[in-house]
Formats: structure tokens, sequence, C-alpha cells
């Protein structure tokens, strides 16, 4: 059995515009997600961060085939599922779960709580009703609610509690990877803080593997073993959580580092954050190129906006794709700016 629980190869998703009443006729397409690989190993969890619109959300979407990817394939514990029908998904959705972002809108308001957390049981016959009577108690105490609240509806839970009733119903089926997608966003710092510590002590237990995504460094940082770093439907960088964060290659991830909190009032003061000029550009039509360069410090004319940045390997499964990578870390401002090929590490 290989090590590889999920690969991505090239994964793309494009949503058509259309224009016409009656004949419709795709004029452009929405780039969400363009040339996405990457690998997943048992047991693992890869952290995926990017800033709103880059494409994390519709990624997951495909791999969950919740959406149909437009080309790529995606292979789960050895099986091609890039093209499954509805019919052959439903075996692989019982390994494959999700948790999603709005603890609110995720969760059934007329359903009671167990209900809810049994359903994947049921959709997947498995048990009797008093065996998954038992699951989902079980289940809820695992997860750190009171199993006597099998009868209650989510609105009498905060949102906290609620988020642990989208865990306890993800774990229903004993799936093998769970897709979480911003599972802590819409919480308080304090219950994030909860909910992560109980996803690591639930992967510990049943050795479970997470794709994560998340907009806070530090909340990736803290529950990943790998970090892939997304802009405008591509991959910018990819490597493991404490060699990313200290000696980051790709500038927009060096831009997304100079903008995370330190608790430390005199470190802060002296660093200054990397202000990226511009908006982010539109998916309908990316920049040729590299397509960070209408916003890189770094950008060379005739370089990065004529050739596209391919991954390179800077040792230990780190990869970026940049033309002029970061030598160091951290560097002032001014350093950044400066011409790529005048930088000279010390």
């Amino acid at each position: 059995m290989s090590d590889d629980l999920l690969v991505v190869e090239h994964l793309q998703k494009y949503f058509p515009i259309t224009e016409g009443i009656l004949f419709q006729k795709q004029v452009a397409a929405v780039q969400a997600v363009d040339d996405v690989s990457f690998t997943i190993r048992r047991g693992e969890t890869l952290g995926v961060v990017g800033e709103s619109g880059c494409g994390k959300s519709t990624m997951a979407r495909c791999i969950a085939r919740l959406l149909d990817p437009t080309g790529g394939t995606i292979t789960f514990d050895g099986l091609d599922i890039t093209r499954l029908s509805r019919s052959e998904m439903r075996p692989v959705r019982r390994d494959m779960m999700m948790v999603f972002q709005d603890p609110y809108a995720s969760l059934n308001a007329r359903k009671r709580v167990g209900f809810i957390v049994g359903e994947p049981l049921e959709v997947h016959a498995i048990g009797t009703d008093a065996e998954r009577k038992r699951r989902v108690q079980e289940l809820l105490e695992i997860v750190g609610l009171n199993p006597e609240h099998y009868n209650r509806f989510p609105h009498e839970f905060s949102g906290g509690q609620r988020q642990r009733i989208g865990v306890a119903r993800a774990l229903a089926a004993n799936p093998k990877l769970i897709i979480c997608d911003e599972p802590v966003s819409a919480l308080d710092v304090s219950v994030q803080a909860q909910i992560l510590n109980l996803l690591k002590d639930l992967q510990r237990e049943f050795g479970l593997t997470y794709l994560f995504i998340a907009h806070d460094l530090n909340v990736v940082r803290h529950i990943s073993d790998r970090v892939l770093v997304m802009y405008l439907g591509k991959v910018a960088e990819v490597g493991k959580g404490r060699t990313l964060y200290d000696e980051p290659k790709h500038p927009y991830t060096g831009a997304l580092l100079s903008a995370v909190p330190i608790p430390n009032p005199a470190l802060g003061r002296r660093r200054k954050a990397i202000v990226l000029e511009g908006d982010v550009p539109s998916p309908v039509n990316p920049p040729s190129g590299c397509r960070f360069h209408p916003r890189c410090p770094r950008a060379v004319a005739g370089t990065c906006d004529v050739d596209e940045p391919a991954l390179r390997g800077f040792g230990d499964e780190h990869e970026a794709a940049c033309h002029f990578p970061l030598e160091r870390w951290p560097m002032t401002v001014e350093e950044i700016r400066r011409p790529a090929d005048a930088v000279v590490a010390p």
C-alpha cells in the first residue's frame, strides 16, 4: 500500500462565462484552479493558504467531487476518482468527508443533532438503528459534547459546539481523509484553539489525514505538517511548515508572513510589513507569465511578465514557482524592492 493517500495532478477548474438567452455561447472562463499538483501522505496534514478568491475552496470541492474538474487527475487511495459517476463515488465518499466553514449554515436547523451526526451512517447503511444511536452518542462524547444532547437542535448550541457537531459528523463513517474548509475562521480565537487541538487529538487517535484550508497563517502553522501557498489558482510555494515559515522563497509568501502579527511589541514596531501594490488580477483574464508579477516588488520586465515560472526545488521538499526567489528571510522592504540580481545573500 502506497504512503500517498491523495495525489492531485494538474488539476483545473474553469467556470464558463456565457452570453445570449436561447443559444448561450461561451465567451470566457473563470480560471478558478489552474494546473495545481500536490500529494498528501497518510496521517499527514497539508495546510493550504492564500487570499480570498485564490481557488482554495474550489480546489477542495473538486477533490471531494462536489464539483467536476475541468482537467487533471485526482487519485484517492490508489483509485482515479476524476471521472467517476455519482453512484460510483458513493463508496468513496465514506472515506472522504468535509468540515465546512460556517457552523451555522452547514447544519440543518430543522434536524436534531442525533440525525445530523448519524446521517452518514444511514446513507452508507452502516449498523442498525440502535447501533447508530450508540455510535452518535459515542462521537458526541469524543468531540467534547454531552451525549445526552442527542435530541437537541443546532440553535441550542454555540458556534464552537456546532463546529464540534460538524467534526463528529465527519468522523461518523471512519473516513481516511477529512477536508477542512476554513473550519475555524468563523469562530472566536479562544474557540479556534479548542477546535484545532481537538482536530490534532483526533488525528493522533484515529490516524486521520487532513487537507486543511485557511487564510490565517498562524492557524495553519499550528496544525500543518506541510503548507501549500496558492495565488490566483496556482501553487506559489509548498514546503514543510517550519522550513516555509523560516525560509520563504516566493515574494508572495514573504508578503503574507510579514503581515502576521508578532506577540512582541518591540519586534513588531521594528518590522515593516510588505505592502503589495494593486489589486488581485481577475481570474477571467490572468496576467501573462508569472501571475504575481503585476504586484511583485522583485518582478523583472522581460522575464516575469513573459515566462511562467515552474516549481523549483530548494531541498527538503521545498518548492517555489519564482524566477527570482528570496535569498534569505527576513529581508527588509528596501532589500526586497531592490532589483533581484542586486540582492546578495550575506
